[in-house]
């Protein structure tokens, strides 16, 4: 697959800033990842830290998102003009969309930040091409969100919702909160391995197993780690246990991207020229 095939389904916005800001082009995770987490797979991407993993499970979502709120917003404006009815658009689901789910709380932090800045940023090529921009909120609940932000996020959810397991689990149980998670239609675990090992992977499978039961339809699981064995295992604390989560020879139904746990690396040993290099050895120089 090509760099323009792996990007010709993304709307135009969102293609233009992926373009601009990586000109290298979709990573291994990204050119296999993007495939089978748009078709609904359950997917696992194995990959070493920046490959480019986050945007592998991210994109996808924030492009379904963005041409939802486009829709709405061509909608509405085509209301405003009577001469040219526009035909009937369904409007994006009220509530939460993706949820986020992190075993480490300073990493779901740094994650909520850091899409803010590139949600912005193909707002701002939307309006350079001539398209709606429409806002695409995320936010972040853990135990340390203040209640007045927990409060607003009930009133207006956002469409991305970052969070802890522990977190999460609060959220499938409180009523009011409860409502909001029913549109969720894909749930990334980032981190994976960091709860395959304990009881925090456990009550996170029954977690998600509640926010399955709760939201209209199946939400799709992408798990994301850079190191996990046996991958196998990984993938079934991902995708469940129940008999339509496994292929008929038993194995977990889950797209696995397996793509290595190391990076390659191009490394040097420079020692700068010195006037005791002709006489010292080389313990010394050490």
């Amino acid at each position: 697959m090509t760099q323009v095939d792996a990007l010709s389904s993304f709307h135009p916005a969102i293609r233009t800033w992926f373009e601009r800001r990586f000109p290298a082009g979709p990573t291994p995770p990204q050119h296999l990842g993007w495939p089978a987490i748009a078709s609904g797979e359950d997917t696992l991407i194995a990959a070493p830290t920046g490959s480019g993993k986050t945007l592998s499970a991210f994109l996808v979502s924030i492009d379904r998102i963005f041409r939802s709120e486009t829709a709405r917003v061509e909608g509405a404006l085509a209301e405003r003009l009577p001469a040219h009815p526009a035909p009937a658009l369904r409007p994006s689901e009220e509530g939460v969309q993706v949820v986020y789910v992190s075993p480490l709380k300073a990493l779901a932090a740094d994650i909520q930040q850091n899409l803010a800045t590139p949600l912005e940023e193909i707002r701002a090529v939307a309006r350079e091409l001539g398209h709606p921009a429409p806002e695409i909120r995320v936010a972040l609940r853990s135990g340390d969100t203040p209640s007045k932000e927990r409060a607003a996020m009930l009133k207006k959810p956002p469409q991305l919702l970052v969070t802890t397991p522990e977190s999460l689990y609060l959220l499938v149980t409180a009523r009011r909160s409860r409502e909001m998670l029913r549109s969720v239609t894909t749930v990334i675990v980032d981190e994976i391995h960091a709860v395959a090992r304990d009881k925090r992977g456990s009550h996170l499978a029954l977690t998600l197993e509640r926010l399955e039961a709760l939201c209209t339809q199946r939400p799709t699981r992408i798990g994301l780690s850079a190191t996990q064995r046996p991958i196998e295992r990984v993938s079934r604390l991902l995708v469940g246990s129940r008999p339509e989560r496994s292929l008929p020879d038993g194995t977990p139904r889950c797209k696995v991207v397996d793509e290595g746990h190391q990076r390659k690396l191009d490394l040097a040993l420079e020692l700068p020229g010195g006037e005791l290099q002709a006489v010292a050895s080389t313990e010394q120089m050490g």
